[in-house]
Formats: C-alpha cells, structure tokens, sequence
C-alpha cells in the first residue's frame, strides 16, 4: 500500500486537534487587557501543546518520507499515536483552566510520554516493515533525544505533585530539544 492516504489521514486528524484546542479558548467578556490575564494558564498550555503537534507533525512527515510502503502494522501503530495526540485538547484545556495544578499537569505529561512512546513504536514498526537496511534506521542512528524525552516527562510527572513549574520546565524542555526538524531524516534521504 502506498503511504499518501496515511499521511492525508495524519494530516487531518492533526489538523482537527489544532482547532479543537484553539476552540476551548474562551473569549473574554470584557475589551480590556486585564480581562486578558485571568487567560494566560489556558494561552500558555495551548502555546506549548500546539507547538509540541507541530513537532509531532514535522517529524511525522519526515519519518514517512523514509518509509517505501506501509503495512497493517504502520496503520495500526500510526492510529496508535493519533489516539495519544487526540488527547492534547483534553488535557490541554484541563491544565490550563486549572493553572497547572498538580493531576491535570501530571496528567498532561503522561498523555506527552504516551505519545512519544507511540511515536516510537511507530518508529520500530517502519523500521521492521522495511528491512534491515531501512533508511529509517540509518537516519535516526543513536537517536539520543528519543532516548531522553520519556524520562524527562517522567521526571515532569513526579514533579508536578510537588512544584509544578518544574514539571512545565521538564515539559518545555523536550520541546525545545524537538522544536528543530530531526535534519538526521532528511541527510539520509539525500544520499
């Protein structure tokens, strides 16, 4: 099976998340800034949500583009991860309107560590479906940010039920490693 209807299919349903989440911010009944700053937990969460689908998506994209076909397996672990994703809006929401307190910012880290871990399965069911050699493979090499994110988020999920500001530092941190496109894909695509 060719890989464009599963990537139309990631394309939207990542495109339906990113207006979902936009859409649980709720207008102010007011026309002054300080009516503005009661927001700022919900506009904060949403910035760091849409910026970690955005890397989802960027690194979605190139991890296909080493990919030659797709199997059931692709499908099933591609859904996998579109489930975890689908989850950003709820937790989201839930930490913002609750100003990161202690379960929905512990919460909110498990979703990102369930994805990540549903980004590498994803990952290791491209890489076996397309040999020994798959280019894959090659490109993602010792693949030390994949390495460190789960326990960053771990370390964000512990800390949240004791200062979560620190949870939120852990959190923004494995954005900030992620938020440059993986150029390892890309190299090894142009050899």
């Amino acid at each position: 099976m060719g890989k464009g209807r599963l990537e139309a299919f990631s394309d939207g349903v990542l495109a339906i998340i990113i207006t979902i989440m936009v859409l649980e911010m709720k207008v102010p009944h007011g026309d002054t800034m300080g009516e503005l700053l009661p927001l700022a937990p919900v506009f904060l969460s949403y910035v760091l949500s849409f910026i970690y689908v955005g890397i989802y998506w960027n690194n979605h994209h190139h991890m296909l583009h080493a990919c030659n076909r797709v199997s059931g397996g692709i499908l099933w672990a591609n859904l996998h991860l579109l489930f975890w994703l689908s989850l950003f809006p709820f937790v989201t929401g839930w930490m913002g309107e609750n100003h990161f307190a202690a379960v929905p910012a512990a919460l909110y880290g498990f979703v990102l560590l369930a994805a990540a871990l549903a980004y590498w399965l994803l990952q290791q069911t491209i890489i076996k479906s397309q040999g020994t050699d798959s280019r894959l493979k090659v490109a993602i090499g010792n693949d030390w940010k994949g390495k460190i994110s789960p326990v960053l988020y771990l370390l964000g999920i512990v800390s949240a039920f004791w200062w979560n500001g620190v949870a939120l530092a852990f959190y923004a941190l494995v954005a900030l490693l992620w938020l440059v496109p993986d150029r390892r894909i890309e190299k090894s695509l142009e050899m």
